[in-house]
């Protein structure tokens, strides 16, 4: 059979699992994303090889690796992939009623505020999309990685995105239980933290977050110290609550908490407030029917 035969033979999906396996470096990872069992990937990836005559990825009981050919192969596929995909968009935009999958980046303390709010309604009016939602904390390339848009506060949107806003400014919280407070000085000042344990938040690249501060139109930062150090802000919640120390949330996460009487919010003049969250995708990039919807439901909101 000619070469351009055997590339003609496989079709779209087993191209698209080996694009997966390549961009997640897992076949585990890449199963959870297509929706397959590591089997039926491991299977498909394997036709694919076999075809082509030649060995694309290099595997071992840890890792997973394109092979020198793998690599020259996905360098041509995944474009020629994303055109196609943009074909179909494009097709599927002159239905009536949005259709397809949605796949979205974002943070996990981004997806607790909108799925109420936002996922779980659209779902309801557009019952022909669906919507993956996946969160991680670090800042990603959505074009590479495959994800239709993304949602992060404003300062972490990339440069080259269009921008929707979808919330109002988010108001920050200094925020302790009643337990931990019982017998220590509260803090009047941001600079007193620095005698307490406080919950430290740690970035996605790493570093540890200092605490910012407002004091009229001077902005200012505190290292805090403590003995536990948290990257999710859910988690800070619930150390918070057990007493562990005092937290640094968004006051949208310990609202409730506070008006329960389960926490005791502090330094409420000194805390900032900064701009919410906003959905981002390529500028380049036509949006398909069900992102735009997406995008209108935001916008009447």
């Amino acid at each position: 059979m000619p070469r351009s035969g055997i590339i003609r033979a496989g079709r779209l999906a087993e191209l698209e699992a080996v694009a997966a396996v390549a961009r997640q470096r897992s076949f585990r990872l890449a199963a959870l994303d297509l929706g397959l069992s590591t089997t039926a990937l491991s299977r498909t990836v394997a036709n694919v090889e076999e075809r082509l005559g030649v060995r694309l990825f290099a595997r071992t009981t840890r890792s997973v690796a394109l092979t020198s050919a793998g690599e020259r192969f996905v360098a041509r596929m995944v474009p020629a992939l994303r055109e196609i995909g943009a074909a179909i968009e494009d097709a599927t935009d002159e239905r009536d009623t949005p259709a397809g999958r949605l796949r979205i980046n974002c943070s996990s303390g981004a997806a607790h505020q909108i799925l109420s709010s936002l996922v779980l309604p659209f779902l309801d009016r557009y019952p022909a999309v669906s919507i993956d939602l996946v969160t991680e904390e670090r800042l990603i390339d959505i074009v590479a990685q495959g994800f239709d848009a993304g949602i992060r506060q404003a300062e972490s949107v990339p440069t080259g995105m269009t921008c929707v806003p979808i919330s109002g400014p988010v108001r920050f919280r200094i925020v302790a239980s009643p337990a931990y407070l019982a017998g220590r000085e509260m803090p009047r000042v941001p600079a007193d933290l620095l005698a307490h344990r406080c919950i430290r938040i740690q970035l996605a690249n790493g570093a540890s977050y200092a605490w910012e501060f407002q004091e009229g139109t001077r902005g200012f930062m505190i290292d805090v110290s403590g003995p536990l150090t948290l990257d999710e802000p859910a988690l800070m919640r619930r150390a918070a609550l057990a007493g562990a120390g005092i937290a640094y949330i968004a006051d949208g996460r310990v609202a409730a908490d506070i008006a329960a009487g389960r926490l005791v919010s502090l330094l409420d003049e000194w805390t900032p407030t900064e701009e919410g969250l906003y959905l981002y995708h390529p500028s380049r990039r036509h949006p398909s029917g069900a992102l735009r919807a997406l995008i209108d439901m935001i916008q009447r909101s």
